[in-house]
């Protein structure tokens, strides 16, 4: 059933609101991507001098120009890591242009509910991107421990967190929050697995940008069925 509710998503790409998300998402993530590096070389150039006089070496030149590519290396190793919860917070601000489509599309029958205050899609994006950015630094610690099994404990673990989150932000829509949270604990292993297919590809640069709307329309239509008790 989780499949399903994959290919149904995924058929729905060709909606000009999910490419308006994708886009939005991706000039935004490499708008924030960039600003860092900035400040990587900003900082460089303030802190350190271009030539450095080394014990037995004398005057080395260059030294900034090498610490500056160096950064760079450092912020593309980083977007790697960094891109999945900065994309899916990004989302986050959209995300209820991906489920009004799904619904549109796919529910007509449901009731129209208010759009969310811009400023509560903030405050639960910007949670949403510490809890990922907090519990994946936890989990650094844990991967050199892990072996060959890191990428599935990444998997989990984000799998975990992307699961609770975006179901409980797809389902307080139309239950509120303390519905959607009752919802979920019913639901938490269905939840748990489909998380984890999401975070999966979200570790693969470029492709995270696409994924966290597929994600959205998913746990729409995960949330629908469970809902209705299928």
């Amino acid at each position: 059933m989780m499949l399903a509710d994959f290919l149904r998503a995924l058929a729905q790409l060709d909606d000009a609101r999910f490419r308006r998300v994708v886009l939005a998402g991706l000039g935004l993530s490499l708008a924030l991507l960039a600003a860092i590096y900035a400040v990587f070389v900003g900082g460089i150039q303030m802190f350190f001098p271009d030539t450095l006089t080394l014990p037995w070496f004398g005057p080395v030149s260059g030294f900034d120009t090498l610490l500056s590519w160096g950064s760079a290396l450092l912020v593309l190793g980083l977007s790697i890591f960094m891109m999945m919860p900065v994309a899916a917070m990004f989302t986050g601000f959209f995300l209820e242009d991906v489920v009004r489509a799904v619904e549109a599309r796919h529910y007509p029958g449901l009731p129209a509910i208010p759009r969310p205050r811009f400023t509560d899609a903030l405050i639960d994006s910007a949670g949403f991107f510490g809890v990922l950015v907090g519990i994946n630094l936890l989990a650094l610690l844990l991967y050199p421990f892990a072996g060959p099994l890191a990428p599935l404990l990444f998997w989990g673990v984000n799998g975990l967190l992307l699961g609770r989150e975006y179901f409980t932000l797809v389902a307080m829509r139309r239950l509120g929050r303390s519905g959607a949270a009752s919802l979920r604990r019913r639901h938490w292993v269905q939840i748990w697995i489909a998380g984890s297919l999401m975070a999966a590809p979200l570790s693969v640069p470029l492709v995270n940008l696409i994924v966290p709307v597929l994600g959205v329309a998913t746990f729409t239509h995960l949330f629908q069925r469970l809902n209705r008790g299928g």
